[in-house]
């Protein structure tokens, strides 16, 4: 398949899936094409499974590999996923030199770095927390957004859903209790790793909006810089492990090829067929499925105050989604050629 031709703005920061690397396009398609129309519900819910058991299996990858490691195997075997799609679709690399440049920065703050944080953070906190804390994204986001883009002006409900968020999330870490049991240093390197891909989502809006590349190939030019930057780093702070056990390698390659390969290949697809805002409803399934996963499958315990706390949080983000109201018109001779950025607003 050729490259398409240009790359349609992805979509707000507030409403961009805390896991996924390169912004889908923003340009739905109809869901036609012989397809059933319950065919795209299957693949969302496969993808809320996938993405949902990811925080589980980053915790049995820590059990036989320093985070690093897992963070590395992660990205690696997703970018293999990623280089199979391209070669049968004989898609194009970027040829601008600015363009890797700036999937070098998204490749940190939206792999490297969040996947590393994560991994250490499931060192001393459950699944369970790490997925809720993934939840937040969509809140730092949309917090970022009003700082750094200018058409994501605050209106009364996004303010409301900031607040309402965060309250969620003091919820869900027991502030009335002093935050006692919990580990702080793991709580805030998942929280770090969730602010790390708003940071990034926000620096791909503003710098690759325009790019003529497909979506698949900036995919995976991403992944593969972030293998890249993890290759380097990885060595430097961690030794071969004296064995490889097998659970936890099976764990790590899942992570990569399901969690992140074939998720995004999915999510790609999803976009294509039903459009961004749909699509992206998946983050709010996410620490459903990652606390479901957690508790059944690991015996992590869960007081009272984690669900409650967890549906606060997605409240909040939900309400943070709202579009602001209609700019006002550019003065005569002015704005003229401005550059659009983020699902069609102005």
């Amino acid at each position: 398949m050729e490259p398409m031709t240009t790359v349609t703005p992805p979509p707000s920061p507030s409403t961009a899936p805390a896991t996924g690397p390169v912004p889908p396009p923003a340009a739905p398609h109809s869901c036609g094409h012989g397809r059933p129309a319950a065919g795209w519900r299957l693949r969302f819910a496969a993808l809320a499974l996938i993405w949902g058991f990811s925080f589980l299996l980053i915790k049995v990858g820590t059990h036989g590999y320093a985070p690093l490691q897992v963070a590395f195997g992660r990205v690696l075997f997703g970018t293999a996923v990623l280089a199979a799609a391209m070669a049968v679709r004989r898609e194009r690399l970027p040829r601008a030199v600015r363009t890797w440049a700036h999937l070098a920065v998204a490749a940190f703050f939206l792999n490297a770095l969040p996947f590393s944080l994560f991994a250490y953070a499931e060192l001393t906190i459950s699944s369970t927390l790490a997925g809720i804390c993934n939840a937040t994204s969509p809140l730092w986001g949309m917090a970022l957004s009003l700082v750094a883009l200018s058409e994501d002006r605050p209106t009364r409900r996004r303010v409301a859903g900031l607040g309402i968020g965060f309250l969620g999330v003091l919820t869900v870490l027991g502030a009335w209790q002093g935050f006692s049991g919990l580990d702080a240093g793991g709580t805030a390197m998942a929280l770090l790793a969730s602010l790390s891909y708003a940071v990034g989502w926000i620096y791909v809006r503003r710098t690759l909006a325009g790019s003529r590349s497909s979506h698949l190939s900036l995919t995976g030019v991403q992944l593969a810089l972030a293998s890249l930057q993890l290759a380097v780093v990885t060595p430097l702070f961690t030794s071969l492990p004296d064995s490889f056990p097998m659970v936890p390698l099976l764990a790590v390659v899942m992570l990569g090829t399901l969690g992140t390969g074939v998720a995004m290949l999915v999510q790609y697809g999803l976009v294509a067929e039903v459009g961004p805002t749909t699509a992206t409803m998946v983050t709010y399934f996410i620490p459903v499925i990652s606390t479901a996963a957690g508790v059944t499958l690991l015996g992590e315990q869960l007081g009272w105050n984690t669900p409650v706390g967890a549906l606060i949080v997605l409240v909040g983000a939900a309400l943070t989604q709202g579009r602001p109201g209609p700019a006002p018109a550019p003065a005569a001779g002015k704005g003229i050629g401005r550059r659009r950025v983020g699902n069609g607003r102005p």
